[in-house]
Formats: structure tokens, C-alpha cells, sequence
């Protein structure tokens, strides 16, 4: 700025001029990103080097000392308040960063024994790693002060992903095997992260060249630190790293990993293959058992194999409204044999969900790079559509098969264009969806990526056949004050995705979500700014579906407090006699609305997150031979977490979805979620998850039924590291059904009481895996 102010007062140019010269110079305005040469040591260093928050005289001169960390929040380009050095080397096996962060308040730093990859309430350090040295792939590790570790791949120009900006790179379902130590200190805490090459990728060269990001987190002054600067002026991370050199004749060696399984298991449950004639199944404890293994290809490619995968410990779904919509609500995986690696599928359309896969019992993954290429290929059964159907059906027990294969090419900065081929098939029908995809950086904060696919679709049972292509193109910029995100997307009736998740066709849509921000950056204030979503939805015979309208002001302030308010909002919906046979004509439902957005980490005990709209709404599911009317809605969602003594975190969460007609309640959901995590050790610790869900519907204007349903989950973990693992688990559901499970012919679904309770699902498992590394 004080640049700009210069030149105009000087040369007496308009402001127009100065932006364009501006423009112009952004590249000089930022120094070279430096290189480094990384040592190699024949001893490996131990945090008692370090005790002193100095280096040991053995490990002072053999180890490489980087310092300099520039502040990117709250003042990009700013001094630390807190110093931070970092000692770098390397072995034959590992790669080593020791972390000082000093602190002059260190009974205020945040530290707590928690379990694995839950450090962001937490101060914590981070080593980024780009080990293909193309910008646009890495590693990330990082640890709180006590080493409880996190560890995620990175992926530039992951744009449209939903998540926080600063967020939307990571895949934080990458685990692997890496050891980390760390210690409070009466000056600050200390670091130590060991690396083993085994768990990275590289190419197969003697010598290696990778970029590397050091960063550190003071979560009580808001400050993100970087070595070197990494700037949100400009867009992308690893572009603004630094070469790191010195690392010769390493290799990840001939990497095998098998992880096997024993589980006893014992359930009790309602079988509703059969939905006219619902009955309880139980079995007692039963052994089963499976294997995972994963096979390193010349150092660049993973081949993963799973035979019959088990996901008992995996912890249920965050609660979500799903009553009262229109469209199927979104879940993302959880399950890691799927996570894992899942970037190198992602294309602009989801064409790649993995949760439509139910039941596999076997499972193969190809994923790697080679110079600039990158390949995908997976490859399933899916037990579940043959068990979901009656004894009597001819497909009953049928398997249905997925085979998905992508590659894509860099060009360019931090471009790629790419191909994707998807096949689902079952009772011999088929859906396939093929097409082109592209992601191109267009400059240091604009990116636009875009795809064209089509869909062929077959089902042998109803004899329907459908076709359609869809197409979507995205554009965004990412900087320091303004945002945008302007996409168009369209896709055609006959496009069908078995395989990915598009949950509405024949449409075609225009979509902005924009903000700007003025930046203070000061103690309290950080910044502050108008916000706006918009978008408009019609048909492809051009009929008008939707117009929605969202401008907020947000403002955020120290500690990870803001607040985004929108004083007014407005939802133009219109329905179909397509899509509701009561209706004779397309009719509007105007629905003027207000919201409000707000969270906290003021206390280092408390997290608190809020979202609340009110306003018109519609209710969507009226009773039989009903159309939908106009009313008021009231949808909230409200968190919050306590951080107990250091080692319970307890998570709670309050949903609520309300329907009113002017004079009658439609539906009312409330979830409430409490979840509990005691973490005894690194390695122990006991989890329980308290839910209810009620639905309280009133059938003379809502189709809905009438559900209570409380589900209770525990589990012991004792995990030793990613794949060497305890757990024992026990689930209980109880639901308020009638205990004869008679079902309500009028509605299918089995009929409900209006008091009490059936157990109409449990189960108890004792799991134990082991990772054997070759």
C-alpha cells in the first residue's frame, strides 16, 4: 500500500494505472523462496539433545538450523510474538526435524493428552513435504507440544471442496507410521518428529530435491507462522516453498505392509429384506477375519488390497437434519481402506463416492505417479443390493462390481488435466460414466477447473434404459481480502452417477459464494466484511426452479471468534406437478429468512460454534394427496465442546428443524449428541457416543412417521500406531417401535408407538490388528 501511495504522489498516475503496475510486479513483491541443504548424521537425534531448548554440542554443527518464521495470521508478513527454531537431518531411515518454539507465556500454551489427530484446539507444529518437487502433491505431519500427532496429504488447487480455506488441500484420512516426542519446558516446548522414508513417496534417484514448509500454531493469539513466508496474497503452498537438497541415495526400500485381522462379533438386529414381513436376527460371538496389505512399487506407486474389511471401530456419522429435504443429504466416508489415497479420483463432479459401496468383500487399489503422470485405479464387490433383496428374488445374494480408473497429466504451474472412466453393474445392468477434466491455474490467485462427462445407464429388471451428459465448470479466486467462487453446472435428465454423488439432474445451475474483508489485523479485531451466496436453478425446458439470495457481514476477532450475520435472505422455490402430483401448475413459494453464524475458542476449555436461520419455509412432505404449503421454519445447529483436565474432550451438538403451517406444528426433528473421549495414554483411551433422534410429526399434514430413537456407542481403543491396534466395542439402539413389528400398510414402514422403547439393534465386538512391515 505504502508502495502504491508513492508512485501515485511521484508520477501523479490514476489509481487504475498503479493496480496494473501492481499486477505486473506481484511476482518481485515476495522474495525467492530460499533452498536449503539438509544434513545427513550417522547418530540420530533424541529430545534430550534438547532439554536445554538449546542443541547438545554432538548435534549443534551436524544438524541444519532454520529460523525466521513470518507470521501469515492475523498480520501477513508480520514479526512473531513467540520465536520458533527448527533443526533439520537425516539418516539412512528417517528424516528428523526437531522443533524449539519458545514462548514468554508458557502456562499458557495449549497442550492436552488427546487422541490421535485431534490437535487443532492445541498449539502444534507442522513439516510440509513435496517430495515429487512438482507443486502440486505433498506430506503433512504435525504434532502438539506433548507429540500427539496428525498427519494428512496436501492437494493444490482443491477449490470447491466445502471446507475452511486454509483447509481445503488437506486429506486427513492418510495415516501412516512416524514417531514423535514432545515436552512441556519452563521456556516454551520441544519437538521431535522422525520421519521413516517407508512412509513416503519419492522417485527412484540418488539424489532427491523436495519442497518443504515448516509452520507453527499459537492458537491463543490467532498467529499461523511460517519458514518460509507463505503468503494468502497469492494462492497455493507449495509453490511458495522451499527446495530442500542434500538428500542422497535414501529410499523407501521394499515396502510391504500387511495388516491381518481376528474379530469376534455378536448381533441382534431387524432383517427387512423382506419389508412386509420384518423379523430379528441374532447371532452369538463368532470369529471372522480379513487382511489388508499394501505393496510399494518403485518407491512412487501403492498397490492396496483388502479381503473382507471390517469397519467395527469406525465412529458413526455426525448427526445431519435429513428430514423435510428434498434431495439426499451428503456423508462423507469414513472408512480407511476407502479414504485412503481418494485424491488421486477427485474430479469437479463427484464421480467417486465410495459409501455407495456397502458391503465389499474384497477390494484392490492402484495409486501412484510417474514423472507427470498420476494414476488411480479402483476396483470392489459390494455384498450389499443382493442382501438387501427377499430370499425370493431370482438376484438375491447377487454381488454388485465397481471398477473406477483416472489418470491425470500436469502442465504448466499447477495445472492438470485428466480422464476418469466409473462402471457399476448388477443384476445384469451397468452404469458408466466417462469423461475429461481439467484444473488450471490461471495465474497467482485465480484457478478455473471444469469437466464434461456422460453417463450410460441400464437396468435389465424395470427394462429402462437412460443417457445424459453433465458438465461443470468452476471459477475461483483466492487472496487475502477478496474471494470468489462463481461455478455452472448442468446435467442433462438422463444423467445417472451409481458411483459418485449428484443427487438432482435436469438442472442447470449458476452458483457465487464471494466475500471481502478489510483487515485491521489487530489484537482484537482481525478483520471484517460483506459475504454473499446467490444461485439460480432452472430446468432444461427453462423452467425457473430456484432463486436464493444469502449477503452477510462477517467479523472475525482473536481466538478463533466470528460472527457472520445475515439480516436478510431470500429462497424463491418452485415445484413442479412433476414433482408433486397435487399440484396443476408450477407454483412459488417465496421465503424471506434471516441467519446468524458464530463460534469461539476465547477459553482454552471451550469451543463453541452456532448457525440458526428463520424465516418462510416449506414443508416437503406433506400427508397423502396433500400439496406442499407455505409456513414458517426454524434450523439450527449448535456445538459445544468442552476440554476437561487435559485429558476428556466432550463434544456436544443440538440440531433442530421445525415446520409450522399458520396454524399447526408440521415437524419438529431434534438431535442432540454427546460424545465423550477419556484419553488414559498416548495409546488408551475410551470413547462414548449418547444420541437421540426424535421426529415429531403431526399426520394430518405431514407424511412423515412419528420416530424416537436413542443409540448409544462404546468403544476402547488402545492404538499402538495407524494398523497395530485393540478395540472393543459395544452398540445398542432402541427405537419406538411396536414390538410385534407390524407394518403400517399405509406407509411401509413398521409402525410405531407413541410410548416405549424396543432394543432394535445391538452389538458387541472385541477387534485386533497388527501391521507387519517389510
Amino acid at each position: 500500500m505504502l508502495f502504491a501511495l508513492v508512485i501515485l504522489r511521484k508520477f501523479r498516475l490514476k489509481p487504475a494505472s498503479v493496480a496494473a503496475l501492481l499486477l505486473l510486479a506481484a511476482p518481485f513483491l515476495f522474495a525467492a523462496p530460499p533452498t536449503i541443504k539438509i544434513p545427513r548424521v550417522e547418530t540420530p537425534p533424541t529430545l534430550s539433545d534438547f532439554d536445554t531448548m538449546q542443541p547438545a554440542a554432538r548435534v549443534a554443527d551436524r544438524m541444519l538450523k532454520v529460523t525466521g518464521f513470518i507470521a501469515r495470521e492475523p498480520a501477513d508478513g508480520a514479526e512473531p510474538t513467540q520465536n520458533t527454531d527448527v533443526y533439520l537431518a537425516y539418516d539412512t531411515h528417517n528424516l528428523y526435524a526437531v522443533f524449539i518454539c519458545w514462548d514468554k507465556e508458557p502456562d499458557k500454551i495449549r497442550a492436552r493428552m488427546t487422541r490421535r489427530e485431534d490437535i487443532f484446539s492445541d498449539d502444534s507444529a507442522e513439516i510440509m513435504i513435496d517430495t515429487f518437487n512438482d507443486a502440486r502433491r505433498g506430506y503433512t505431519f504435525a504434532a502438539n507440544p506433548l507429540g500427539i500427532q496428525w498427519d494428512a496429504l496436501w492437494t493444490e488447487g482443491s477449490i470447491g471442496s466445502g471446507r475452511p480455506a486454509d483447509f481445503s488441500g488437506f486429506d486427513d484420512s492418510f495415516d501412516t507410521v512416524w514417531r514423535s516426542e514432545g515436552r512441556l519446558t519452563g521456556q516454551g516446548y520441544i519437538l521431535l518428529m522422525a520421519i521413516p522414508f517407508k512412509s513416503l513417496r519419492f522417485p527412484n534417484s540418488d539424489t532427491q530435491e523436495w519442497r518443504i514448509i515448516l509452520n507453527r500454531t499459537i492458537p491463543r493469539t490467532n498467529e499461523n507462522l511460517f519458514w518460509p513466508r507463505i503468503t494468502n496474497r497469492i494462492q497455493g503452498r507449495f509453490n511458495q516453498a522451499a527446495s530442500a537438497t542434500g538428500l542422497d541415495h535414501i529410499s523407501s526400500g521394499r515396502n510391504i505392509q500387511l495388516i491381518p485381522y481376528g474379530l469376534l462379533r455378536g448381533f441382534r438386529d431387524i432383517d427387512q429384506r423382506d419389508p412386509t414381513n420384518p423379523f430379528f436376527e441374532s447371532r452369538t460371538l463368532q470369529p471372522e477375519a480379513g487382511l489388508d496389505a499394501k505393496f510399494i512399487l518403485h518407491d512412487s506407486f501403492v498397490l492396496d488390497a483388502t479381503v473382507n474389511p471390517d469397519f467395527s471401530q469406525v465412529e458413526s456419522d455426525q448427526p445431519q437434519i435429513t428430514v423435510n429435504q428434498r434431495f439426499e443429504v451428503f456423508f462423507p466416508e469414513k472408512r480407511p481402506f476407502f479414504l485412503e489415497n481418494s485424491n488421486y479420483f477427485t474430479t469437479p463432479i463427484n464421480l467417486v463416492f465410495t459409501r455407495r459401496i456397502g458391503h465389499p468383500e474384497f477390494g484392490l487399489r492402484l495409486t501412484g505417479k510417474s514423472g507427470p503422470w498420476a494414476v488411480g485405479v479402483l476396483a470392489s464387490d459390494d455384498r450389499a443390493p443382493g442382501e438387501a433383496l427377499p430370499p425370493t428374488d431370482p438376484h438375491s445374494g447377487d454381488r454388485a462390481t465397481f471398477t473406477i480408473a483416472r489418470v491425470s497429466r500436469d502442465i504448466l504451474d499447477q495445472s492438470t488435466i485428466g480422464a476418469i472412466f466409473t462402471d457399476r453393474e448388477f443384476a445384469g445392468g451397468y452404469n458408466r460414466v466417462g469423461g475429461l477434466d481439467a484444473n488450471l491455474k490461471l495465474n497467482q490467485n485465480w484457478r478455473v477447473q471444469g469437466a464434461a462427462v456422460t453417463s450410460s445407464t441400464v437396468d435389465v429388471v424395470a427394462g429402462t434404459h437412460s443417457a445424459g451428459p453433465g458438465y461443470k465448470i468452476d471459477l475461483e479466486r483466492a487472496g487475502r481480502k477478496f474471494n470468489l467462487q462463481s461455478l455452472y453446472l448442468d446435467y442433462s435428465p438422463g444423467f445417472v452417477t451409481e458411483t459418485g454423488f449428484v443427487n438432482r439432474v435436469d438442472i442447470r445451475e449458476q452458483n457465487i459464494n464471494a466475500s471481502y474483508y478489510f483487515r485491521p489485523e489487530g489484537k482484537f479485531l482481525i478483520s471484517y466484511g460483506p459475504t454473499l451466496q446467490q444461485f439460480n436453478i432452472w430446468d432444461h425446458r427453462g423452467t425457473a426452479l430456484d432463486y436464493f439470495f444469502f449477503p452477510g457481514f462477517r467479523v472475525d476477532m482473536a481466538r478463533s471468534t466470528y460472527v457472520n450475520f445475515h439480516p436478510f435472505g431470500y429462497d424463491d422455490v418452485r415445484l413442479r406437478p412433476l414433482d408433486y402430483s397435487a399440484l396443476s401448475r408450477v407454483t412459488a413459494y417465496p421465503q424471506p429468512f434471516w441467519g446468524i453464524e458464530a463460534g469461539t475458542s476465547w477459553l482454552k476449555e471451550l469451543d463453541f460454534t452456532a448457525f440458526f436461520v428463520s424465516g418462510k419455509g416449506v414443508n416437503y412432505d406433506p400427508a397423502a394427496g396433500q400439496a406442499p404449503t407455505l409456513g414458517h421454519e426454524d434450523q439450527g445447529n449448535f456445538t459445544l465442546t468442552f476440554h476437561a483436565r487435559g485429558r476428556l474432550r466432550i463434544d456436544n451438538a443440538y440440531l433442530l428443524e421445525h415446520i409450522r403451517e399458520p396454524h399447526l406444528t408440521a415437524v419438529t426433528n431434534h438431535i442432540f449428541r454427546s460424545k465423550w473421549n477419556y484419553q488414559f495414554t498416548r495409546e488408551l483411551s475410551a470413547r462414548v457416543i449418547l444420541q437421540y433422534n426424535s421426529v415429531l410429526s403431526n399426520p394430518a399434514i405431514s407424511a412423515l412417521p412419528h420416530t424416537k430413537n436413542f443409540n448409544a456407542d462404546f468403544l476402547i481403543t488402545y492404538l499402538v500406531h495407524p494398523g497395530t491396534a485393540i478395540y472393543v466395542g459395544y452398540n445398542s439402539d432402541l427405537a419406538n417401535l411396536n414390538h410385534s413389528l407390524a407394518v403400517d400398510p399405509g406407509t411401509g414402514f413398521i409402525q410405531t408407538t407413541p410410548n416405549g422403547y424396543i432394543n432394535d439393534g445391538r452389538q458387541f465386538f472385541v477387534k485386533a490388528s497388527y501391521l507387519f512391515r517389510f
